[in-house]
This record gives structure tokens, sequence and C-alpha cells, in this order.
């Protein structure tokens, strides 16, 4: 049982577990920060916002963010189609959760660079 848990309920065990899943996915994390940062956007504005992102990648993820409620998708029947994408509170509230992480490494970054610095001398040996 980790720290964190306060039920034994496996459903919430099942999805914290995805859920760990997803936020490692790097392209999530980004996805949320410019959406929280910048507001509503386009597929190419989002790609152009997520440096490295391949089109294919940045769809799969859009898709699995919307299906698991952290974004909106809007569609808009003008020609060519115009569709955007938006955090929904799920979404801000994940991002807010995400926070503590960034909160966090801020304030290790230099004990985690002397640990890797030390392990790696080691390691040379």
């Amino acid at each position: 049982m980790s720290s964190c848990q306060t039920v034994a309920d496996p459903r919430v065990q099942a999805l914290v577990n995805d859920l760990i899943g997803r936020v490692a996915d790097k392209w999530t994390m980004l996805i949320l920060d410019v959406l929280a940062e910048q507001g509503t956007l386009r597929f190419t504005q989002i790609g152009t916002a997520v440096p490295g992102i391949s089109q294919k990648m940045l769809t799969q993820t859009l898709r699995q963010m919307e299906r698991d409620g952290l974004i909106t998708r809007t569609i808009f029947p003008v020609v060519p189609p115009r569709v955007e994408y938006a955090l929904t509170d799920l979404g801000l509230g994940l991002g807010a959760a995400f926070c503590g992480v960034w909160l966090w490494a801020e304030a290790n970054l230099q004990r985690i660079d002397v640990a890797r610095t030390a392990f790696d001398a080691r390691a040379a040996v």
C-alpha cells in the first residue's frame, strides 16, 4: 500500500496504474502543459508548441486524452473543418497534481545531480 492510498478499491488501484502510465508518457504531460498555458488550441498549434511530436503521436495522444476525459474536442462545421482542443476540469486537475512533481524536481535538482555524478564516477571504475 502506498502512502497516498486511502481506499482498498481495486478499481481505484487499476485507474491509478493506468493514469501513471499515461502521465509518465511525456507527450500527455507536454500537451497538458501547453493547453494549460495557452488555452484552447487547434491541432497544428499544439503540434507546433510540442517540439518533436509526430502528427501520428499527436493524434494518438489527443484521442487517448479525450477518451480519459482530460480534454474536449470541438469540431466547427466550416470548410475546411476547424477542430479545437481544450482542457477539461479533469485535465486541469491532473496538471495541478503533476505540478507537485515539478516543484519536487526543482527543489531537489542539485541533490539529484550530485547523486548521479557520484554514481557515474563509481560506475566508471
